[in-house]
């Protein structure tokens, strides 16, 4: 039976979803080591589906300073992607990049941002490109548009995309590990309903 929710999905279609997670994931890490020449790791994938209070409590506080980037998908998966990332994890690429380091997000200049929604890019599209290859389905990738918000404010934008037929949030995320040190982030892949349904389909899932 096809799922009409995200809450309708059963353990079986959530460790499918946690592969795809950690597949996808896996090859984000490769691509961000190639980036800043260090090796990292990813901890154990998790998905989860959440409401809206349940995500932002799962990932910080409401009124907590992120920086956000943002692909949204069409093709045989329509949907979107969002790549969530704090100070620390911003510094680090910093570091790396630009040599330097920001007390804070409202510090940033057009060159940090710049480099911010780049690496927010590489880190999704190779996800989107692991996973697709898997499935066996094509998928077209906008331009990547960033943010820096408060938690709340930038995690209504899926419910406000998905409103209509879902108050839920699938979360799938793993923190990257660089050089022993976990740097929080947090990978949210949103497809719709159907979309959902061809890759579950697509992998043997009914």
């Amino acid at each position: 039976m096809k799922l009409r929710d995200y809450g309708d999905m059963n353990l079986q279609e959530l460790d499918v979803m946690k592969e795809i997670g950690s597949i996808g994931t896996s090859h984000a890490a490769t691509a961000l080591s190639n980036l800043l020449n260090k090796e990292v790791r990813i901890t154990i994938p998790a998905v989860q589906i959440l409401g809206y209070n349940d995500a932002v409590k799962q990932i910080g506080q409401e009124e907590q300073i992120v920086g956000a980037t943002l692909v949204q998908m069409t093709g045989d998966i329509n949907g979107i992607m969002l790549f969530l990332f704090n100070m620390d994890f911003a510094n680090t690429v910093f570091s790396k990049l630009l040599g330097k380091t920001y007390s804070s997000f409202r510090d940033l200049d057009e060159m940090a941002n710049s480099a911010l929604t780049e690496i927010g890019n590489i880190i999704i599209c190779s996800y989107i490109n692991a996973f697709t290859r898997l499935v066996g389905l094509d998928v077209s990738m906008s331009v990547p548009s960033s943010a820096i918000n408060m938690l709340g404010a930038i995690l209504t934008v899926p419910i406000a995309e998905y409103g209509y037929i879902t108050d839920k949030l699938m979360y799938c995320n793993a923190d990257f590990v660089v050089e022993g040190k976990i740097l929080n982030d947090w990978l949210l892949m949103l497809p719709d309903i159907d979309s959902l349904n061809r890759i579950l389909g697509k992998l043997g899932v009914e």
